[in-house]
């Protein structure tokens, strides 16, 4: 069930847009800051990812240090600086970023976007904490955006704060079976070039459906910058599957819904990729994604959420599935920095990474924004969720599975 409450979290979100002047020039007057990083894509068809993100970290480090900043292990005060990155959603140059973060005073990383650059990226990580024999870095990264199932074991140094989606759509499908039991059969379109996209449609929706009953009938592929989508949806038509299930992020998620408009197909039920809960879906095409059932771990139902989305709002961005989870990324950072006692000085950036990267893999439950946040040993999250539906152009409510 939501929590409503959320205290403490709610306490530091509300000061993100309520805080005096005078508290903000008495906490901007500390003298040492914590250096935080932030990467992610601001080039290219998923930019607005990235420009999210940033938007919801500056939000909750202004929210922090108008709270007075991370108390370190001296007792007093550092304010939390921001630098951030973009990645592109290129390998290559993600972990270019990444090397240039780790030469820098940053305490952590926070990003990537894409599923396809935290993959390898990882893997320039030290994979085992304490092994002599790796040269790998280190230097913790907390990921917001990038989704694709089991990434953060890939090192111990990587940890995630997205939910999981293979539990996500196996309770959706369950729940559709319920509500519409005259529904049978299901048709999946797949973003194939995409990391997430690719991963969620062959190792989630197509398995989490016929476990639920399901006939899959087939699938239409296209990549992240097709623009036409003609005979994909031919083939959708031809299937004549009662669910269509499109596993793909919000610019080709319209391109197909809007030929599947001049095509007329009709699909009793439509199913999304927890990506695409975004607004840049609903400014893309909110006509022909009416309707339209996607899973997603944030909603600005509670008062710590209205707080994070009307912080990212003010930065130029939106809170979502994927920036909301920066928001509550950096609050844990404030609480797992005071808990293990940074010391912010510049000749212990090393000591203070590796603090925080043990505080982090020592945390079995964090607040949320919807409620309560599991930690898993592998630095993975159990994130709280609801499905929400397309309706007359915004992301209403349409069920809350802990209820």
């Amino acid at each position: 069930m939501l929590d409503s409450k959320l205290v403490r979290l709610g306490a530091v979100a509300a000061l993100a847009v309520a805080a005096s002047f005078g508290a903000q020039s008495e906490a901007f007057s500390a003298e040492k800051t914590v250096q935080i990083a932030g990467f992610g894509a601001k080039s290219g068809v998923v930019r607005s990812f990235g420009v999210n993100t940033e938007a919801v970290l500056n939000g909750a480090i202004e929210a922090v240090n108008a709270a007075g900043g991370v108390k370190l292990a001296d007792g007093s005060m550092a304010m939390m600086e921001l630098s951030f990155y973009d990645d592109r959603c290129n390998a290559e140059e993600g972990i270019s970023v990444l090397r240039r973060i780790a030469g820098s005073d940053a305490v952590v990383a926070i990003g990537p976007t894409c599923s396809n650059v935290a993959e390898p990226l990882f893997g320039i990580l030290q994979k085992n904490v304490d092994d002599a024999g790796d040269s790998g870095l280190q230097i913790p990264v907390f990921t917001d955006t990038a989704i694709k199932g089991g990434l953060a074991k890939i090192s111990q140094w990587a940890f995630r704060n997205v939910p999981n989606e293979s539990e996500m759509y196996k309770s959706l499908f369950q729940w559709i079976s319920t509500e519409h039991p005259d529904l049978k059969t299901v048709y999946g379109g797949v973003e194939e070039d995409f990391a997430h996209s690719r991963f969620t449609w062959h190792k989630v929706m197509k398995e989490r459906s016929p476990e639920a009953g399901y006939e899959v009938l087939g699938e239409s592929k296209w990549l992240l910058n097709d623009t036409n989508f003609t005979t994909q949806v031919r083939q959708m038509k031809k299937a004549k599957a009662d669910i269509v299930a499109i596993s793909a992020h919000p610019f080709t998620t319209c391109g197909v819904l809007k030929e599947m408009k001049r095509q007329r197909v009709k699909p009793q039920l439509l199913v999304g990729l927890t990506s695409s809960s975004s607004m840049e879906t609903l400014q893309g095409c909110s006509e022909q994604a009416e309707g339209i059932i996607i899973p997603t771990s944030f909603a600005p139902v509670t008062d710590a959420a209205k707080a994070a989305a009307d912080a990212a709002a003010k930065h130029d961005g939106s809170a979502d599935l994927h920036s909301a989870a920066a928001w509550e990324i950096v609050m844990i950072l404030k609480n797992v920095m005071e808990a293990a006692g940074i010391t912010a000085d510049g000749d212990s950036v090393d000591a203070d990474r590796r603090n925080v990267r043990d505080g982090l893999a020592n945390l079995k439950e964090t607040d949320g924004l919807l409620g309560k946040i599991q930690r898993t040993d592998e630095g993975e999250a159990i994130k709280p969720y609801l499905y929400v539906h397309a309706q007359a152009g915004e992301w209403a409510i349409l069920h809350d599975p802990s209820q």
